[in-house]
């Protein structure tokens, strides 16, 4: 779909009521579309949209000041929900990193594409599949510039084989997987000279700052490395605009993971400590990609979309996120392990508002297809087009979300599926990642249950998922619970498991080093 056709049977490009101001540039812009907007729609003369994709690690629901936070401070995320359209039921495919983000690139659960058990090391065989394809890909033969920054954690391989170089994006700039991958006690993350908490992995090499498939900088510093992605963000946009190219970005951010970072701009700027100082940096650099996208007059046709890869990692205690009032957080399969904060943002085109409508990081990919007018994949995806809902506010197409745990089998499959505003819970079992909570149900100890019937839980009426619904002299919801059984069913049916990348196994000589001849490794790898 050509953006002409959203813009004819919507809106201008910009309100009608938008004051012009001979002095500002940007008004200039604003003005040039209103004179211009009606004969772009009819001529389909309208350049294809821009996309930005931004995905916080680590932030639970209620994390923001949108979503309800009272001391975290995030005024360009709360601008982007005040102006945009926020979900109040929006979910990733797995409450842990590396499967959440293939299922947002590919638009497919992670149990496709073999991204499971866990999450992939500096030191891993496998990584993301390249006959797998990505966003990037997707838009890529429509002329599409594209770029990531960040945290990949899709794998790296031999000789950057699964770098995001090779999976679709022209650019670069990042670390290739996890920040606390590596030995970071010794690292300063909060200025002038507060050290990171914790060990973090002590026995792989120091954290690589790699430029496309080149490491520039082993350790990274974690005070500079916010500014960097931020002017490599600002000029890959001021350079796709130059060259009249659209553009996809995706910034998969460090922020909020442990351990938490910020430099000078952030560092002690928030009443929330730390966590709040790393989300602020993460949030200043939103403000910077507006202040950039408006600039150079891209704004209305742009969409922003935010998210996040999982719940918190509650077992941090106060460094950790907050899941608001759903329960568990990262590592689980309860709502507080993945169900997400969502924003998305598109002055002119979307109207600001709140939806409750059922979503997922896997409707992404067909969505960003639909509005660039791209081709899909020739295989079996797993997200719908969100476009209806994002302009017009209907309806949603997906009906179903499912729950896989973190070391998904086709023994046990699915672990829980919502059905609407029903989630039955078949297995339940806590994590590590969710210590520390009074909750029983979170930490590591709640070891692995069936249940028979499920849990059924209506998150309408109980988004905590606290009390199981009665089903005894209740056929309504007894037939519920046999819908959601036959949809399970159905589904577990056609779900082929791809060969699991995270049991390939590893190899440290896989581990990037910037010097690879020094010795003795991993201590020499510095530059």
């Amino acid at each position: 779909m050509r953006r002409f056709t959203l813009c004819c049977g919507l809106s201008t490009a910009a309100p009608l009521s938008a004051p012009c101001y001979v002095n500002n540039s940007i008004m200039n812009y604003t003005c040039f579309l209103l004179f211009f907007g009606f004969c772009l729609c009819f001529s389909g003369a309208a350049s294809p949209p821009n996309f930005v994709l931004l995905f916080a690690d680590d932030l639970g629901f209620g994390d923001l000041g949108c979503y309800g936070h009272p001391t975290s401070l995030t005024p360009n995320l709360d601008r982007l929900a005040a102006g945009g359209l926020r979900f109040t039921d929006f979910y990733c495919t797995s409450p842990v990193c590396s499967p959440s983000r293939a299922s947002l690139l590919t638009g497919r659960y992670q149990t496709r594409s073999g991204i499971y058990p866990g999450v992939l090391y500096p030191d891993s065989v496998g990584g993301l599949p390249l006959n797998e394809t990505t966003i990037a890909e997707v838009l890529k033969p429509l002329g599409y510039a594209t770029a990531a920054i960040g945290k990949w954690h899709l794998g790296l391989g031999k000789n950057g084989t699964f770098l995001p170089t090779k999976q679709g994006f022209d650019q670069y700039l990042g670390i290739p997987y996890s920040h606390d991958m590596g030995p970071c006690w010794n690292l300063t993350c909060f200025p002038p000279d507060v050290k990171c908490v914790g060990l973090c992995d002590i026995g792989h090499v120091t954290i690589p700052l790699m430029h496309n498939e080149v490491i520039k900088q082993q350790p990274v510093n974690f005070l500079d490395l916010e500014e960097a992605y931020s002017d490599f963000a600002t000029n890959f946009i001021f350079t796709s605009v130059k060259n009249k190219q659209p553009f996809f970005l995706y910034y998969p951010s460090h922020h909020t993971h442990y351990p938490q970072y910020a430099g000078e701009g952030a560092a002690g700027k928030t009443l929330r400590g730390p966590f709040g100082d790393a989300l602020l940096e993460f949030d200043n650099t939103i403000g910077n990609l507006l202040t950039t996208l408006t600039n150079t007059g891209v704004i209305n046709n742009t969409l922003i979309f935010f998210t996040s890869d999982n719940g918190p990692e509650l077992m941090r205690m106060s460094r950790a996120g907050n899941a608001g009032l759903l329960k568990c957080g990262k590592g689980t399969t309860y709502d507080g392990g993945m169900r997400e904060p969502a924003i998305a943002y598109w002055p002119g085109t979307i109207r600001p508002g709140v939806t409750h409508e059922l979503a997922s990081t896997l409707d992404i990919l067909p969505t960003f297809a639909t509005l660039a007018g791209a081709k899909l994949p020739k295989v079996m995806l797993d997200g719908v087009d969100m476009t209806e809902l994002l302009i017009k506010q209907t309806k949603s197409k997906r009906e179903t979300m499912m729950f896989y745990p973190t070391d998904p089998t086709e023994k046990y499959g699915l672990f829980a599926l919502r059905l609407g505003k029903y989630k039955a819970h078949f297995y339940t079992r806590g994590s590590t990642h969710s210590g520390t909570t009074p909750d029983h149900d979170c930490p590591v100890f709640a070891l692995l249950k069936a249940h028979d019937p499920p849990l059924l839980f209506d998150l309408e009426a109980d988004p905590s998922e606290n009390y199981p619904l009665p089903l005894m002299g209740r056929p309504d919801l007894q037939a519920v619970l046999e819908r959601i059984k036959k949809v399970k069913q159905q589904f577990e049916a056609s779900m082929v498991f791809g060969e699991s990348q995270g049991s390939k196994g590893k190899d440290s000589s896989l581990e990037p080093c910037c010097n690879p001849q020094c010795t003795p490794k991993p201590s020499c790898c510095q530059c």
